[in-house]
Order: C-alpha cells, then structure tokens, then sequence
C-alpha cells in the first residue's frame, strides 16, 4: 500500500458530472492545485462505467486513482453507479468520493449506505473549488493510502 502522490506525480481523477460548469470549476481548480492531477469529465454514469470497464474508445483508459461522482445524474443515479463499482472485486479499490449541492442528511447517508468513501457538498461560490481540491489532495493523494489497482 501507498498514498497516491507516492505512486504518480500525476493523478488521475474521473470526475462523474453531467452539469459542465462544476465540471469545468473542478478541472481548473486541479489544474491550480499543488500536485496537478490529470482530471477526466464522463457527463453521465454510463460513459463512466465504459471507461472503467476499458470498453469500445476507451480500451486503452488508464484507471482512475480516485472517482467524484455527483449524487444526481441523468439516467443512473451515482448512487446505482457507485453500487455497481463497488460490487466489482477490482472496480471496489478505486476511492469514489460522492458530491452534491445538497447537505441533506438523507442524501450524505445514502451515500456512504452506497459504499461512498467520502462525501462533498458542492460549494455554491466558484473560488472555493480551491479549497475542495486541496483538501481532496491533502488527504485523498497526500496522506491516505490506497491499494494498488491492477
């Protein structure tokens, strides 16, 4: 086992996010933060799960070192998604952090009910992206450690 930033000085982040600008708000917040990690948007659970499963385009995908998945998607849910990673033996070790607008103690408990290993409400002011990707980064590259996925 080892952190992330021990492994790669690049990270790779898919970001599961069907609203562009969150999605473009996080993208520029990792290209601002310290240890730049390489951020990857699907804007729907199912374009996700092609990547991970290196299907069609995606065969040469590398795999992701931690997933932010947003609670609320067209179609599936992020909480179906996460419920089928986390049923994968392989899929299962990759981080998935869920995100919402919403700090409801319904949503934060079917989160992690999912197998969520973290939950983040989305901030309501763009600047403070920052602050997300770096306390993602302190914690998630820096200090936690992970297994090695195959």
């Amino acid at each position: 086992m080892s952190t992330i930033s021990e492994r790669t000085s690049f990270p790779q982040v898919l970001l599961i996010e069907d609203n562009r600008g969150d999605a473009v708000l996080l993208e520029r917040a990792f290209k601002r933060a310290a240890v730049e990690g390489k951020v990857t948007i699907a804007s729907t659970a199912e374009i996700a799960l092609e990547m991970l499963r290196h299907e069609h385009a995606f065969a040469s995908k590398a795999c992701p070192d931690i997933i932010l998945l947003d609670i609320n998607l067209p179609r599936m849910s992020g909480s179906e998604f996460l419920k089928i990673v986390k049923a994968d033996p392989v899929l299962s070790l990759i981080p998935v952090i869920m995100m919402s607008s919403s700090e409801a103690e319904l949503d934060i408990h079917a989160a992690y009910k999912a197998a969520a290993n973290g939950f983040i409400t989305k901030p309501f002011i763009p600047g403070e992206y920052d602050e997300v990707v770096k306390t993602i980064e302190d914690y998630w590259f820096k200090l936690n450690e992970t297994p090695n996925i195959p």
